[in-house]
């Protein structure tokens, strides 16, 4: 990964909040490492990665579980075991949505959009033990802007690259 030579200056410790804080999620470049990497809830272990098959399985018509009918269309010809959400052991806040989830060899294997239950304290401190991040897999981006919305266009300009 080639990262910008002024780095250090982006990623600078706030001094007035000593050596241990970093920079919040408030117009400051971030950069925070972390794991693929599930938790326990209710001593039932949950995995890092969901695929879009538990998309259709919790699925019961009505909000907060409804899918939409352009999904609902096209669902025989979705690949059900699509990869949808990863979560990571990353450290993020709200205004993290977006961001990037970038592998050690620099390639984009996520966008950060949410956070567990146990992050919304995360705000005030971060517990390694449950705090999750959640990212949307690249694959169901792709998956979606195929056989769902028919982006083909937009597809093949963001696989040339």
């Amino acid at each position: 990964m080639n990262l910008p030579a002024d780095i250090g200056q982006w990623c600078r410790v706030i001094p007035s909040e000593g050596k241990g804080t970093y920079p919040d999620a408030t117009f400051t470049l971030r950069l925070n490492y972390g794991t693929v990497q599930g938790w326990t809830e209710n001593g039932a272990a949950v995995e890092p990665f969901t695929h879009l098959d538990r998309a259709f399985s919790r699925a019961t018509g009505t909000t907060p579980f409804k899918i939409p009918e352009s999904w609902m269309r096209v669902r025989p010809q979705l690949d059900l075991n699509t990869p949808f959400c990863i979560s990571t052991s990353n450290d993020i806040v709200g205004g993290n949505s977006g961001s990037p989830l970038i592998d050690v060899s620099g390639r984009l294997v996520g966008l950060m959009f949410d956070g567990n239950i146990h992050s919304i304290a995360g705000r005030y401190w971060f517990n390694p033990d449950n705090n999750r991040a959640i990212a949307l897999h690249p694959a169901i981006i792709r998956e979606a802007l195929d056989k769902v919305y028919g982006a083909k266009q937009l597809l093949s300009e963001l696989q040339a690259n």
